[in-house]
């Protein structure tokens, strides 16, 4: 990287948004509150109403703002989640030509390490909210769509209950680009009881509050997953991620 690229200044929107972010903070705004109208942001901001417009919609896309239309409407502080991080991995990794493989590899990686992290940290009310998922997927192993639903909030319950808010969104956004349904791989029954029997040793090293079991039950199951995966469905694995396929 040449000195010219590292010390090249930022575009003003950009600097605007961060700006309009800061304030957002600083001012201690909540979901739903509405960010002062274009004419006093314009102001403060000391920009034109371009690099404004400009910077308002990047913060829309981000997740941070909606842009509501008509009288009473602008800018309006929402709650960002891990959309926008699922995007924007599904783009880093397309141009990368990446294959699915690579996400469940990452997974492997990294879920291990957030089990763990649930074992030493995770506090009676969210231990209840895994264990109704482990129930739920139990009583409904003979619907798919129950199951895939359980399935994902098993793992999104962990993630929240490791205490580190960085694994709860990096989560949430693998999940989002490794649907299996969307990419082509099927759960019958069979696959369906041997993960909720996944899940339930999972959970029960977490209700013993043992940090290496958990860890090395979640390993088992993504590394089950991946095995049942390149036996059935290879082809799916090394397919392209692709923006729009998920």
């Amino acid at each position: 990287m040449t000195s010219s690229t590292r010390w090249r200044p930022q575009k003003t929107a950009m600097l605007v948004a961060q700006r309009i972010v800061t304030d957002i903070y600083e001012r201690g705004n909540v979901i739903g509150d509405r960010l002062p109208p274009e004419r006093a942001m314009l102001e403060k901001y000391d920009v034109g109403r371009g690099t404004l417009r400009e910077a308002l919609r990047f913060l829309e896309l981000q997740g941070v703002i909606k842009l509501r239309p008509g009288p009473g409407g602008g800018p309006v502080v929402v709650q960002p989640d891990a959309g926008s991080l699922a995007t924007s991995l599904t783009l880093l990794l397309q141009f990368s030509n990446a294959p699915f493989r690579t996400i469940a590899e990452g997974r492997l990686g990294l879920e291990p390490m957030m089990a763990q992290l649930a074992a030493e940290r995770m506090d009676e009310d969210v231990l209840r909210s895994l264990k109704q998922s482990v129930d739920t997927m139990h009583e409904n192993l003979d619907n798919q769509a129950i199951f895939l639903e359980e399935n994902k909030r098993f793992h999104d319950v962990i993630s929240q209950g490791s205490g580190n808010a960085m694994f709860a969104l990096l989560v949430d956004a693998l999940l989002g680009i490794l649907d299996g349904s969307a990419i082509g791989i099927d759960y019958p029954e069979p696959r369906r009881v041997a993960v909720h029997k996944a899940h339930l040793r999972i959970y029960q090293a977490i209700e013993n509050h043992d940090p290496d079991a958990a860890a090395a039950a979640m390993r088992n199951h993504i590394k089950e997953y991946l095995r049942y995966a390149e036996k059935k469905f290879p082809e799916v694995l090394d397919d392209p991620i692709v923006w729009g396929r998920i």
